[in-house]
Protein backbone atom coordinates (compact mmCIF):
# COMPACT_ATOMS: atom_id res chain seq x y z
CA UNK A 1 0.00 0.00 0.00
CA UNK A 2 2.76 2.27 0.71
CA UNK A 3 4.11 1.64 -2.61
CA UNK A 4 1.23 2.22 -4.70
CA UNK A 5 1.12 5.72 -2.44
CA UNK A 6 4.66 6.07 -3.37
CA UNK A 7 3.97 5.78 -6.72
CA UNK A 8 1.27 8.48 -6.97
CA UNK A 9 3.11 10.65 -5.18
CA UNK A 10 5.86 10.56 -8.05
CA UNK A 11 3.26 10.67 -10.52
CA UNK A 12 1.06 13.58 -9.41
CA UNK A 13 4.88 15.39 -8.94
CA UNK A 14 5.76 14.70 -12.24
CA UNK A 15 2.62 15.54 -13.93
CA UNK A 16 2.60 18.90 -11.81
CA UNK A 17 6.18 20.05 -12.90
CA UNK A 18 5.13 18.96 -16.84
CA UNK A 19 2.40 21.24 -16.22
CA UNK A 20 3.85 24.68 -14.73
CA UNK A 21 5.26 25.44 -18.13
CA UNK A 22 2.31 24.94 -19.98
CA UNK A 23 0.84 26.89 -17.22
CA UNK A 24 2.82 29.63 -17.59
CA UNK A 25 2.63 30.11 -21.32
CA UNK A 26 -0.91 30.29 -21.73
CA UNK A 27 -1.00 33.01 -18.82
CA UNK A 28 1.34 34.90 -21.11
CA UNK A 29 -0.60 34.28 -24.72
CA UNK A 30 -3.60 35.36 -22.65
CA UNK A 31 -1.98 38.86 -21.75
CA UNK A 32 -1.33 39.05 -25.27
CA UNK A 33 -4.63 38.90 -26.71
CA UNK A 34 -5.98 40.78 -24.02
CA UNK A 35 -3.75 43.75 -24.91
CA UNK A 36 -4.33 43.40 -28.89
CA UNK A 37 -7.83 43.00 -28.13
CA UNK A 38 -8.06 46.07 -25.85
CA UNK A 39 -6.52 47.99 -28.31
CA UNK A 40 -8.32 46.96 -31.33
CA UNK A 41 -11.36 47.82 -29.73
CA UNK A 42 -10.41 51.46 -28.86
CA UNK A 43 -9.54 51.80 -32.57
CA UNK A 44 -12.33 50.16 -33.25
CA UNK A 45 -14.88 52.44 -31.17
CA UNK A 46 -13.13 55.12 -32.11
CA UNK A 47 -13.56 55.41 -36.10
CA UNK A 48 -17.59 53.32 -35.63
CA UNK A 49 -18.38 56.23 -32.95
CA UNK A 50 -16.79 59.05 -34.67
CA UNK A 51 -14.78 60.17 -30.81
CA UNK A 52 -11.64 59.37 -29.79
CA UNK A 53 -10.56 56.94 -27.47
CA UNK A 54 -7.72 56.62 -25.23
CA UNK A 55 -5.75 53.53 -24.29
CA UNK A 56 -4.05 53.57 -20.92
CA UNK A 57 -1.51 51.40 -19.60
CA UNK A 58 -0.24 50.54 -16.22
CA UNK A 59 3.12 48.74 -15.06
CA UNK A 60 2.80 50.19 -11.27
CA UNK A 61 -0.18 48.57 -10.12
CA UNK A 62 -0.30 44.47 -9.62
CA UNK A 63 -1.91 43.09 -11.77
CA UNK A 64 -0.82 45.31 -14.43
CA UNK A 65 -4.04 46.72 -16.17
CA UNK A 66 -5.14 48.70 -19.34
CA UNK A 67 -7.55 50.92 -19.43
CA UNK A 68 -10.12 51.82 -22.88
CA UNK A 69 -12.31 54.91 -22.69
CA UNK A 70 -13.96 57.32 -24.68
CA UNK A 71 -11.80 60.90 -23.96
CA UNK A 72 -14.65 63.01 -24.60
CA UNK A 73 -17.33 62.69 -21.57
CA UNK A 74 -20.59 62.61 -22.30
CA UNK A 75 -20.43 61.88 -25.99
CA UNK A 76 -23.52 60.30 -26.88
CA UNK A 77 -23.17 56.65 -27.95
CA UNK A 78 -19.67 56.37 -26.14
CA UNK A 79 -19.07 52.98 -24.32
CA UNK A 80 -18.16 53.36 -20.15
CA UNK A 81 -14.55 53.34 -19.29
CA UNK A 82 -13.04 49.34 -19.37
CA UNK A 83 -10.14 48.22 -16.91
CA UNK A 84 -8.52 44.89 -18.26
CA UNK A 85 -6.01 42.85 -15.89
CA UNK A 86 -2.76 40.93 -17.23
CA UNK A 87 -2.91 37.49 -15.74
CA UNK A 88 -0.76 37.21 -12.19
CA UNK A 89 2.81 36.76 -12.94
CA UNK A 90 2.81 38.37 -16.54
CA UNK A 91 3.65 42.10 -16.91
CA UNK A 92 4.42 44.49 -19.08
CA UNK A 93 8.38 44.18 -19.51
CA UNK A 94 11.31 44.75 -21.38
CA UNK A 95 14.36 42.45 -20.35
CA UNK A 96 17.48 44.68 -20.69
CA UNK A 97 18.84 42.00 -23.44
CA UNK A 98 15.68 43.38 -25.87
CA UNK A 99 17.93 46.64 -26.37
CA UNK A 100 20.20 44.94 -28.75
CA UNK A 101 17.59 43.68 -30.86
CA UNK A 102 16.19 45.02 -33.67
CA UNK A 103 12.53 46.77 -32.37
CA UNK A 104 9.30 45.00 -33.63
CA UNK A 105 8.08 46.93 -36.99
CA UNK A 106 11.02 49.03 -37.68
CA UNK A 107 11.86 49.66 -41.50
CA UNK A 108 7.96 50.24 -42.03
CA UNK A 109 8.85 53.83 -42.11
CA UNK A 110 8.08 54.93 -38.17
CA UNK A 111 9.85 54.73 -35.20
CA UNK A 112 9.15 52.08 -32.82
CA UNK A 113 11.92 52.65 -30.02
CA UNK A 114 14.90 50.66 -28.77
CA UNK A 115 13.04 47.99 -26.17
CA UNK A 116 14.46 50.13 -23.17
CA UNK A 117 10.74 51.16 -21.91
CA UNK A 118 7.99 48.32 -21.45
CA UNK A 119 5.49 51.13 -22.68
CA UNK A 120 7.07 52.68 -25.24
CA UNK A 121 4.41 54.66 -27.12
CA UNK A 122 5.21 58.43 -27.90
CA UNK A 123 7.60 58.62 -30.95
CA UNK A 124 5.81 60.98 -33.83
CA UNK A 125 6.91 62.06 -37.19
CA UNK A 126 8.16 65.58 -36.20
CA UNK A 127 10.21 64.49 -33.72
CA UNK A 128 7.91 66.13 -30.70
CA UNK A 129 7.48 62.69 -28.63
CA UNK A 130 10.62 60.76 -26.89
CA UNK A 131 8.98 57.66 -26.51
CA UNK A 132 7.98 56.11 -23.33
CA UNK A 133 4.71 57.23 -22.98
CA UNK A 134 2.16 55.16 -21.44
CA UNK A 135 -1.04 56.80 -23.06
CA UNK A 136 -1.93 56.28 -26.84
CA UNK A 137 -5.67 57.98 -28.45
CA UNK A 138 -7.29 56.52 -31.23
CA UNK A 139 -8.74 59.04 -33.21
CA UNK A 140 -11.95 58.47 -35.84
CA UNK A 141 -9.77 58.64 -39.37
CA UNK A 142 -8.34 55.74 -37.76
CA UNK A 143 -4.99 56.88 -36.56
CA UNK A 144 -3.51 56.58 -33.58
CA UNK A 145 -2.03 60.29 -32.25
CA UNK A 146 -0.48 61.79 -28.29
CA UNK A 147 -1.83 64.87 -26.68
CA UNK A 148 0.45 67.10 -28.25
CA UNK A 149 -2.74 69.53 -29.74
CA UNK A 150 -4.70 68.10 -26.13
CA UNK A 151 -5.32 65.30 -25.15
CA UNK A 152 -7.99 63.17 -27.72
CA UNK A 153 -8.43 65.88 -29.97
CA UNK A 154 -6.32 64.17 -32.59
CA UNK A 155 -4.84 67.43 -33.71
CA UNK A 156 -1.56 65.83 -32.54
CA UNK A 157 1.13 63.81 -33.92
CA UNK A 158 1.16 60.00 -35.26
CA UNK A 159 1.87 58.60 -32.31
CA UNK A 160 4.15 54.90 -33.24
CA UNK A 161 5.32 52.55 -30.38
CA UNK A 162 5.47 49.41 -28.73
CA UNK A 163 4.47 47.61 -25.46
CA UNK A 164 6.20 44.68 -24.31
CA UNK A 165 4.96 41.87 -21.81
CA UNK A 166 7.05 38.97 -20.42
CA UNK A 167 6.74 36.93 -17.21
CA UNK A 168 10.17 38.54 -15.91
CA UNK A 169 12.04 35.35 -15.26
CA UNK A 170 12.12 34.02 -18.62
CA UNK A 171 13.09 36.16 -21.83
CA UNK A 172 11.69 33.73 -24.66
CA UNK A 173 8.21 34.36 -23.05
CA UNK A 174 8.78 38.16 -24.46
CA UNK A 175 5.72 39.31 -26.60
CA UNK A 176 5.23 42.62 -28.17
CA UNK A 177 2.60 44.81 -29.64
CA UNK A 178 3.55 47.45 -32.11
CA UNK A 179 1.58 50.39 -33.28
CA UNK A 180 1.81 52.37 -36.45
CA UNK A 181 0.22 55.89 -35.84
CA UNK A 182 -0.46 56.85 -39.23
CA UNK A 183 -3.20 54.08 -39.63
CA UNK A 184 -3.56 53.01 -35.81
CA UNK A 185 -2.62 49.25 -36.67
CA UNK A 186 -1.37 47.21 -34.10
CA UNK A 187 0.41 43.99 -34.73
CA UNK A 188 1.77 41.44 -32.25
CA UNK A 189 4.80 40.08 -32.43
CA UNK A 190 7.02 36.92 -30.42
CA UNK A 191 11.01 36.94 -29.60
CA UNK A 192 12.55 33.90 -30.51
CA UNK A 193 16.34 32.67 -30.69
CA UNK A 194 18.41 32.69 -33.09
CA UNK A 195 22.19 31.92 -31.74
CA UNK A 196 23.60 32.07 -28.47
CA UNK A 197 22.08 35.12 -27.25
CA UNK A 198 20.81 36.56 -29.97
CA UNK A 199 17.58 37.13 -30.87
CA UNK A 200 14.51 38.27 -33.28
CA UNK A 201 11.29 39.27 -33.34
CA UNK A 202 8.85 37.97 -35.58
CA UNK A 203 5.61 38.38 -36.41
CA UNK A 204 2.37 36.33 -34.76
Amino acid sequence: MMSVVAIGIVVTAVSFMTLVPVMNQQRVNNAYNITLAAMRQAHDNAMSQRTSYSVTFSNTVTPNTITVAPTLTGFAGAQSAVTYQLPNGVTFYAASALSSVTAPDSGAGASFGTGTHAIDFGYTANGVGTGGQTVVYFCPDGSAQDAEGGAGNCAGSWDDGVVYIARSTDLLSSRAISLWGATGRVRGWRLYSTGASTYQWKRQ
